[in-house]
């Protein structure tokens, strides 16, 4: 676990689709690195997500307005490649 602090060492996109990319694509939409940031920057100590699909039901972004996400992927093929993953 990353410390409250946590700065990104090395970036990467994803090249296919997993559980993981799909809820990255979620906080990058909402502009946040990940799911660190968010924590870091909003003072959370967990996000909401569906208890169906474990993904993220819903964000604050940085203007206070949110994004509410369904069941469902949000993610298309065509956008896996814009997802970035950032290791600590």
């Amino acid at each position: 676990m990353a410390s409250c602090d946590a700065k990104p060492k090395s970036l990467s996109h994803a090249k296919k689709r997993s559980e993981e990319i799909k809820n990255l694509y979620r906080f990058q939409q909402a502009d946040y690195r990940d799911e660190i940031e968010y924590k870091q920057v909003k003072q959370v100590s967990m996000v909401e997500r569906w208890p169906e699909t474990g993904y993220v039901k819903k964000l604050q972004r940085r203007d206070n307005t949110f994004y509410d996400y369904n069941k469902h992927r949000d993610c298309d093929d065509k956008e896996v490649h814009k997802v970035k993953i950032y290791a600590y």
